[in-house]
């Protein structure tokens, strides 16, 4: 998609977000809290769990990015620093490699009516990007190898040959459908 806009989720782009994710909060009611607090997302109110990202929100850095196709919002990547991901941290399937500071991109939201169109290629590019201007010695990512068999439904993460596709390289291998990839950006 030659036209979309890629913005900083802020202030002014939350409606737009709340938009995107319905009343469901995208994922099981996560609202890209899972990252930061874990399973714990499931055992909390959906309410809590938008309030504290919308808490993020405005508070900044910004906890994401959203791609506009016009005035809609059709896709969402979460972006941070890994270490302001706490339960990525400390999970043992994406336990840090290295002691890089690296950034993340654990998570992509994508509106139905635009899926398979490239939002989640331009949220990437875009997510190097800010990375790279936040001074972020690389970019991380979580994906899921869909040419592994037996490979996990749950694209959420994204899809690992997208990630090739932009210059990211395998740095891990915790499951055979979970690369652990990364782009250098400095």
């Amino acid at each position: 998609m030659a036209d979309l806009t890629i913005k900083p989720l802020g202030p002014e782009q939350w409606p737009a977000l709340e938009d995107l994710f319905g009343r469901a909060g995208a994922s099981n009611g996560c609202w890209c809290m899972y990252w930061r607090i874990g399973p714990a997302y499931h055992n909390r109110p959906r309410a809590d769990n938008k309030h504290d990202l919308r808490a993020l929100a405005l508070s900044g850095p910004p906890p994401g990015l959203l791609a506009f196709d016009g005035d809609t919002a059709v896709g969402w990547c979460e972006l941070a620093p890994r270490a302001d991901l706490t339960w990525l941290a400390a999970s043992p399937l994406f336990k840090p490699v290295d002691d890089l500071p690296v950034w993340s991109i654990p998570c992509f939201y994508i509106r139905r009516t635009h899926r398979g169109q490239g939002v989640t290629g331009a949220l990437i590019d875009a997510a190097v990007g800010a990375a790279t201007a936040a001074g972020a010695p690389a970019l991380e990512a979580y994906p899921v190898d869909t040419a592994a068999p037996g490979h996990t439904g749950n694209l959420f993460a994204g899809i690992a040959s997208t990630f090739t596709g932009r210059g990211f390289t395998v740095v891990a291998r915790p499951k055979p459908d979970r690369p652990i990839m990364r782009r250098r950006t400095a």
